[in-house]
């Protein structure tokens, strides 16, 4: 499937962020501070991964790109997914807030849909 505006040419690249939903619902966090931390996440995987094939075309359709943010429940969770990435060699940034030195968030550089779906397919769009 061609992004849109595309050309037709381009593979669907998609950057997923996959955020602590119990930051939001268990321990309070304002939601802008939640966003925050997706943001930056998702920075830091793209200026990771700048020079990635994927991300500069990724980069290169700026009006229409795709995010999918995810959640899960709790750091332990995220912790593990980027283990599970990492041992796949899955490009991402685990995002540590400090001083707290504690894992809130973690982004994927732009991948094809397919390639990176199956290590993501149990966990649920955030809310």
């Amino acid at each position: 499937m061609a992004a849109p505006g595309s050309g037709g040419g381009s593979r669907l690249l998609v950057q997923y962020v996959v955020v602590r939903s119990d930051l939001l619902h268990s321990l309070s966090w304002p939601l802008g501070a939640v966003i925050t931390q997706a943001c930056h996440a998702a920075t830091a995987a793209i200026h990771l991964h700048y020079s990635d094939p994927d991300t500069q075309e990724y980069l290169t359709h700026l009006d229409t790109m795709h995010k999918v943010v995810l959640q899960a429940p709790d750091e332990t969770c995220l912790s593990s997914l980027s283990a599970t990435l990492s041992e796949k060699g899955i490009a991402h940034k685990l995002w540590m807030e400090q001083p707290e030195n504690i894992a809130t968030c973690l982004a994927l550089k732009p991948y094809p849909k397919e390639t990176v779906q199956p290590f993501l397919k149990k966990l649920k769009l955030f809310k």
